[in-house]
């Protein structure tokens, strides 16, 4: 079930891939859509707000012509980084990549596509270290981050609608 073609896609793309992000989100949050953090609209609002970054890189997942999954993010601001005030002394001045999502459809879960949609997004990327939120009530998602290389280096809620994630961390490559 792996055998996927993965696309990449940037900040000027954004208007042709939205709604399969949005799609893909519908599926794999259908179960949670009474949550209102998880509803599409509240979704939407997210997807505008990473894909509007000028560095905005998003790797899609495609079965034949089926969208199966997809992961994004984009360069976090220095000084607004997820990890900062739980690193002490704080890391040397330098970049992160913030992932903001990691989707795959139901149907798709558990096929080793989410590790290959990581990847391929993290690879090519230049920042010295990524950062992932993690909902604080699914610890084999968080245990999984742990094995592609992330630690748990603190817990914060950025919204008052929001769980509360586990802030994750890790070095990349070209670092």
């Amino acid at each position: 079930m792996t055998d996927c073609a993965l696309a990449r896609y940037g900040h000027a793309d954004l208007p042709a891939i939205r709604q399969i992000l949005l799609d893909v989100h519908a599926d794999a949050y259908a179960a949670e859509m009474d949550d209102p953090f998880h509803q599409t609209e509240k979704f939407a609002w997210f997807v505008d707000h990473w894909g509007a970054r000028p560095s905005f890189d998003c790797v899609i997942a495609f079965a034949a012509d089926e969208p199966v999954g997809f992961a994004y993010g984009a360069t976090a601001d220095l000084g607004r980084e997820t990890w900062r005030g739980h690193l002490s002394p704080t890391p040397t001045p330098g970049t992160t990549f913030a992932l903001s999502e990691l989707m795959v459809r139901p149907k798709w879960r558990g096929t080793g596509l989410a590790q290959r949609l990581h990847d391929t997004l993290l690879d090519p990327r230049p920042e010295q270290l990524a950062t992932l939120l993690v909902d604080t009530t699914h610890p084999r998602v968080q245990a999984l981050y742990e094995t592609w290389g992330y630690r748990k280096i603190g817990e914060r809620q950025p919204f008052p609608d929001s769980p509360l994630y586990a802030v994750m961390l890790r070095s990349l490559p070209s670092a």
